[in-house]
């Protein structure tokens, strides 16, 4: 099996905070508007996310319309949002807003890293962890009055990104089990609007069962140690998700705006492992304690590759960022840029 390249190309350069500053051009402060002028948005519409229908965007949009100067988009495909994130930064929009789940948030984000065009959320996923990271309400109708409230002094911030083989990430990304349990849930979309969050946990634990018989043996490199295990998690913000209000943590201590991320990596799995895993994980309580997790904080960089001497382990592992599948390799390159992307919340 070969090794696969994403679908979106992001640039894989790790600038430090002062040297973000001094790049000329690059996050500049926000453009001031003249008096009467509103902010021009962009509103990308993901029409299949969970919560997403014609009718709800019909009024949100006219909402807007009464502070903004808005133009809107649906995607069409995979990556469609990128692409019209980019035109976006080519056209000076001030803000884009990304109406739609945490895949779609990523998508806009890959197309406005490094860039001074703001990223804002309106929720339509079905958890919405970016929006809940960023303070921004989790009803759509709160979350519109929010945005509303903010048209006339829109003051974004910067917050860091993670990135994987390219790939930005703005909450998380891992290899091996959480991508195994992403791919199977992206291939099964109606029942991800019906079910919710207790599809993901069904997604899981048929995910569990799969990497019991077949696991992907992996070797990780990061804060000067090498360790194999099975699957791996990078947080760029804690938690890691959430089961409907109650928070899912695996690494604690992160923050969008640290300048690092965070690791965890489980070395075998086992059945007699189940009970205790979820319990943590239900419980609100990080990982990081359990005698088959490793953890590596404060990172700016990490390294996973496939090993080959296991013949029953697979020769490449699954890859997701930020809830999404974006396919299997045989290496994947973590690495942290410090307030690569402008959010207005």
């Amino acid at each position: 099996m070969t090794t696969q390249a994403t679908a979106t190309e992001a640039p894989a350069v790790d600038l430090g905070r002062e040297e973000l500053g001094s790049q000329s051009g690059l996050l500049p402060d926000k453009r001031r508007l003249a008096r009467g002028e509103r902010a021009r948005m962009l509103l990308i519409v993901n029409p299949m996310a969970t919560t997403v229908s014609g009718r709800l965007r019909t009024l949100i949009e006219h909402a807007l319309r009464g502070r903004y100067e808005v133009e809107a988009a649906e995607t069409e495909c995979s990556n469609h949002a990128t692409e019209l994130s980019r035109q976006a930064v080519a056209d000076e929009f001030d803000v884009v807003v990304a109406f739609g789940g945490d895949g779609t948030v990523n998508e806009v984000a890959n197309g406005l890293a490094d860039s001074r065009v703001a990223l804002s959320v309106l929720p339509g996923g079905c958890t919405n962890v970016v929006c809940r990271m960023l303070g921004i309400p989790v009803d759509v109708i709160d979350a519109t009055e929010h945005l509303l409230g903010l048209a006339d002094d829109l003051q974004p911030r910067d917050v860091d990104l993670g990135s994987v083989n390219g790939r930005y990430f703005v909450s998380s990304g891992g290899v091996g089990l959480d991508a195994e349990t992403t791919r199977w849930v992206d291939d099964h979309p109606p029942l991800k609007r019906r079910a919710g969050p207790f599809f993901f946990s069904a997604a899981g634990a048929l995910s569990f069962g799969r990497y019991l018989r077949r696991p992907a043996r992996i070797a990780i490199e990061a804060g000067g140690r090498r360790i194999e295990g099975v699957s791996a998690v990078v947080q760029n913000s804690d938690p890691y998700t959430f089961f409907n209000s109650r928070p899912v943590r695996l690494c604690q201590g992160e923050a969008l705006q640290s300048g690092t991320f965070a690791m965890v990596v489980l070395r075998t799995v086992r059945r007699r492992d189940v009970p205790s895993l979820s319990y943590r994980l239900l419980s609100a309580r990080a990982l990081t304690g359990h005698r088959q997790i490793d953890s590596f904080p404060s990172l700016r960089e990490a390294r996973v590759t496939a090993l080959d001497h296991d013949p029953q382990a697979l020769d490449t592992f699954p890859v997701q960022v930020d809830g999404d599948y974006i396919g299997h390799f045989s290496e994947a390159e973590f690495r942290m840029h410090p307030d690569a992307l402008r959010v207005v919340a």
